[in-house]
């Protein structure tokens, strides 16, 4: 439904922004606007800013995270090393390795035994498939003492980690900023409607007529 010809369109959101941020540095002239018009329009200026600020700092901080991870990450692949670990027992039927064990990935806990550094035997306990038989080889990770330790940080879980941490500050920042703009909004707001109250208070007798009839009453 097309709209009439007197009709006046609402401006575009880009030239509303533009409005405002003049209107926030004081140099769009408005003979009509009052002093708490100016302020609601630099609060709004204020968020904008603060949104941009919090986006960069998430991002930022994403980065930071990602690099610390990526660069541990390339430390445990060179202080960390894979073996072949030989299965000496699995667990019962029915209990780790029954039906409903081992979790989503199907591993089960067993004892094994294998030899680094050279020539250092251990034993322990290592995950291994479910399918997995007494004698059979389970490839793991071992610190330089020859412990069963877990598996180094990959580029994925890297970068899940870093878009994680950036998206929960981005979502913390968003909320402060539109927490301080929603209070200090409502105090304009409570600021106007006392200067309004007072406008009227001021204003109402005289459009009314009625302090022209308190002068007579006086004199």
């Amino acid at each position: 439904m097309s709209s009439s010809p007197g009709q006046a369109r609402p401006a575009s959101l880009p030239r509303r922004i533009g409005r405002q941020l003049r209107r926030a540095l004081g140099s769009r002239r408005e003979p009509l606007a009052r002093s708490v018009d100016r302020s609601r329009a630099r609060a709004w200026a204020l968020a904008a800013l603060g949104l941009l600020l919090a986006l960069a700092t998430a991002t930022v901080g994403a980065l930071v995270s990602y690099r610390s991870a990526a660069s541990q990450a390339a430390a445990d692949h060179g202080r960390l090393h894979q073996v072949d670990a030989v299965v000496l027992e699995l667990p019962h039927h029915g209990a780790a390795g029954g039906p409903l064990g081992g979790g989503y990935e199907g591993r089960v806990e067993a004892a094994a035994s294998w030899t680094y550094p050279e020539g250092q035997p251990h034993t322990g306990t290592v995950q291994a498939p479910r399918t997995a038989a007494v004698g059979s080889t389970v490839r793991i990770w071992v610190d330089p003492d020859g412990d069963v330790t877990a598996p180094p940080l990959d580029r994925a879980a890297a970068v899940i980690s870093a878009a994680c941490i950036g998206t929960g500050t981005l979502l913390a920042l968003v909320a402060l900023v539109v927490v301080a703009l929603r209070l200090r909004l409502r105090a304009l707001e409570r600021r106007s409607d006392d200067s309004w109250t007072r406008s009227w208070a001021r204003l109402e007798p005289l459009w009314s007529g009625r302090a022209g009839h308190r002068q007579d009453e006086a004199t």
